[in-house]
């Protein structure tokens, strides 16, 4: 990253799934790029980015945005940099599935938190100052069509892209005359290990048909770029649920959400 004239971004959660993807949308339009992810995993996905060519180069930061310290980690990459960050995609999650009361632990509930929400405000108070003060900036936070709606079953996980979407949206507000954009990307359900992860191969989510993560990646870069405050990115199922969502009580949408999301929901019924 010694080139200091190109233009330079951050994904985090970018070792796999639409994380990885956008990545490469990102070196394929010129920016050089710190790829953020815990696994050591990061490595290995950094080199193969850096192989398919593009005009912009990866380096990999490993670092749990669930702690303060990694956090800090991904700051000092920036600031080591040695110039002005242009974009940032707030991409890196997790999910826990199960009953919240009867199944779930309080230590991966509060770990949930701490990675899909607590980072992205953490992260976004250290970058978004400076932008603001240079007049220009991108941002792209991935938050879910689950956003629209009660999660059963991953109560958590659902209530945390509530809030993404929600903080997204309200920030794009405050900053609408600075220069700085704010994007929500929603993608419905993806062809990533997210469903494997969360333990959700049994639920119909999880078996059933799912978007390219690099539609969805595309699809998110695009709005980012041209500034939309949010997209419903995938398939065109994805954009009808999440207009038909208007229309139904928090709870007519909490029963159609937990008859995707029910363990053992796409078993057979007899």
């Amino acid at each position: 990253m010694s080139d200091k004239t190109k233009k330079l971004a951050v994904v985090t959660g970018a070792s796999t799934g639409i994380g990885y993807e956008l990545t490469k949308q990102f070196i394929k339009h010129g920016y050089d790029v710190l790829a953020v992810a815990e696994e050591p995993q990061i490595h290995a996905a950094a080199e193969e980015l850096s192989e398919l060519g593009g005009q912009g180069s990866v380096r990999a930061v490993q670092a749990n945005l669930a702690k303060k310290e990694g956090v800090h980690e991904v700051v000092k990459a920036i600031e080591a940099a040695g110039r002005p960050l242009d974009a940032i995609a707030f991409n890196a999650g997790v999910a826990v599935s199960g009953d919240f009361v009867r199944d779930n632990s309080l230590e991966d509930e509060l770990n949930l938190i701490a990675l899909n929400i607590t980072s992205v405000v953490h992260l976004a108070k250290h970058v978004l100052p400076t932008m603001v003060a240079r007049g220009q900036g991108r941002v792209l936070i991935t938050s879910s069509i689950a956003a629209l709606m009660p999660g059963p079953f991953y109560a958590t996980y659902a209530a945390s892209k509530s809030f993404l979407l929600s903080f997204s949206e309200a920030i794009a507000n405050e900053l609408k005359d600075t220069g700085v954009t704010v994007t929500a990307l929603m993608p419905g359900p993806t062809e990533t290990d997210f469903f494997s992860r969360a333990g959700m191969e049994d639920t119909k989510a999880g078996a059933g048909k799912k978007d390219d993560p690099a539609q969805v990646a595309e699809q998110g870069f695009k709005a980012m770029l041209a500034g939309d405050d949010h997209v419903i990115a995938g398939s065109l199922t994805n954009k009808v649920q999440g207009f038909a969502t208007r229309f139904l009580s928090e709870q007519q949408r909490a029963e159609i959400h937990r008859g995707m999301t029910e363990p053992n929901s796409a078993a057979p019924k007899h």
